[in-house]
């Protein structure tokens, strides 16, 4: 059974997602502000958190930030009444592994929380468990990147797009490839896509502004190149 945290203000909706979800199979502490989400993570941390960005008090950004320095790779998925994309890069840069705008369903919240949660756990003959390029290291099963020895702090949704770049090396992949086989979404919104890897451009490259390994491929997509050897533009 999933343990997640639902942060929102809004009473009626509140007891409203957390019925359903807990019809679904989850257990379910709800909050109604940020800063009592803050004090019960730090009590009894759970398994994903589901946080309204807009709340009294802390906002929804702050408790995001404080949540992540606790726990570096909680899965967090942002609510947003609002549809504008720089609301939903805001959420995505302070930390949120995905974000959901009101009004949504509630069978495609469930499907969401079960997507990001889902990790890679087993190791093929294709992709073995542990990935390695240059002073990259990363050990699939354990959830764990290190860069010359030193553990990388990366969300959830980070380290498996990090995955995948390195199981398909010196490949073009669109915003919407990644979306359908990191994501797993058969239709998602691309500018999530091009957020993530800002970020993980931010932790592993040495000038994230000229990638030597996560090229852009310009008007098609992404290309991890291996040793950074790439010198394609940012």
């Amino acid at each position: 059974m999933v343990r997640l945290m639902l942060v929102e203000d809004d009473r009626t909706m509140r007891e409203t997602v957390a019925a359903y979800l807990t019809r679904a199979g989850h257990e379910v502490i709800s909050v109604g502000d940020g800063a009592e989400a803050v004090t019960r993570f730090a009590e009894s941390p759970v398994d994903l958190v589901l946080l309204d960005l807009m709340l009294p008090g802390m906002s929804g950004l702050e408790v995001t930030r404080r949540l992540r320095a606790v726990q570096r790779d909680l899965p967090l998925i942002m609510v947003t009444a609002r549809a504008q994309e720089h609301e939903r890069v805001q959420g995505l840069l302070a930390g949120a592994d995905d974000y959901i705008t009101k009004p949504y369903s509630l069978r495609e919240l469930d499907l969401r929380i079960r997507s990001l949660l889902r990790r890679i756990t087993a190791a093929g003959p294709e992709h073995p468990d542990t990935l390695v390029d240059g002073d990259l290291r990363v050990e699939v099963a354990a959830g764990r990147a290190l860069q010359d020895g030193e553990p990388l702090s990366l969300t959830g949704r980070e380290f498996d797009l990090l995955v995948w770049f390195l199981q398909h090396p010196a490949v073009i992949h669109s915003r919407e490839d990644l979306i359908r086989e990191v994501w797993r979404w058969n239709v998602g919104d691309p500018s999530t896509v091009t957020v993530h890897v800002r970020r993980l451009r931010e932790k592993i490259e040495v000038d994230p502004s000229r990638p030597t390994r996560l090229a852009t491929v310009f008007g098609k997509g992404y290309r991890w190149d291996p040793s950074g050897s790439t010198e394609a533009g940012s």
